[in-house]
């Protein structure tokens, strides 16, 4: 055993090395054992068995709902060429979905691939376009910057080492649905306040680049705060509480993204 370790570390280290990515924007170098192709397949089956389950009222043909998709194609949009003239064409295989789902919870998710979904339950927090677009930008930041995979990846490595590369994935949807909680299960993905505060920023960036004024976003994230006070945080804080500290790192990579930002 005592000549394995070495072997295995070497292993290991070769897989740290090889499977790095890099984040759009934050430069930031990430563990990805996870194939992306594999991964956006099984989002796509769990979010289509989300939307046709007899649980799911997807909401379609009121302003709301209409107001979901426009926004989310703006930004979409504006994601793309942002990715295309910065040297990640062909990185990403994204087939954009946005829908409206009806529901009390106060919640907003994004899978790999771009599949979107935002509950109603929010809305009354995000009030205007801008509010919406801050948290539709945020949720397509963790996608874009493959928290997800980035999560399962250092899950993989602790319990295989990385023998077993991909094989949690599988044919099908069911770590998905595990991961965001769908179909009434709930929700393991959990990221860290390091991997909040990327997509923070990150979408902080992609709503001004969609013509959203990020300084709209301090408004929301206090809105946000506020609906926290006097029981249990709403689903969408319940793994990144808004809270001083966090508006202050939004508010300090505001000028940042205001580059982006064409009225």
């Amino acid at each position: 055993m005592k000549t394995l370790k070495p072997i295995l570390f070497a292993i290991t280290a070769c897989i740290v090395i090889y499977s790095c990515a890099t984040v759009p924007l934050t430069g930031r170098r990430q563990l990805n054992l996870v194939s992306d192709d594999q991964l956006n397949a099984a989002a796509a089956q769990s979010y289509a068995q989300l939307l046709s389950s007899p649980q799911t009222k997807v909401v379609t043909g009121t302003t709301d709902a209409q107001r979901v998709k426009n926004i989310g194609a703006k930004l979409a949009v504006a994601i793309e060429k942002y990715l295309q003239a910065n040297g990640y064409a062909g990185q990403y295989n994204f087939k954009w979905e946005f829908n409206l789902i009806q529901s009390k919870e106060i919640n907003a998710w994004c899978m790999p691939g771009g599949k979107v979904a935002v509950y109603s339950g929010i809305l009354p927090v995000t009030k205007t376009d801008a509010g919406l677009a801050t948290v539709m930008g945020h949720e397509i930041a963790h996608a874009i910057a493959r928290h997800s995979a980035e999560a399962m990846s250092q899950q993989m490595l602790a319990e295989t080492g990385g023998a077993a590369v991909g094989a949690t994935i599988g044919k099908n949807s069911q770590i998905i649905n595990q991961a965001y909680g769908v179909l009434g299960q709930g929700a393991l993905l959990k990221y860290s306040r390091d991997k909040e505060n990327e997509a923070d920023r990150l979408g902080l960036t992609f709503m001004a680049m969609a013509g959203y004024d990020p300084r709209e976003a301090v408004y929301f994230w206090q809105r946000m705060a506020a609906a926290k006070q006097g029981g249990a945080p709403p689903e969408f804080l319940s793994t990144h509480p808004s809270d001083a500290t966090r508006i202050r790192n939004i508010e300090r990579a505001i000028p940042e993204a205001m580059k982006y930002y064409k009225k």
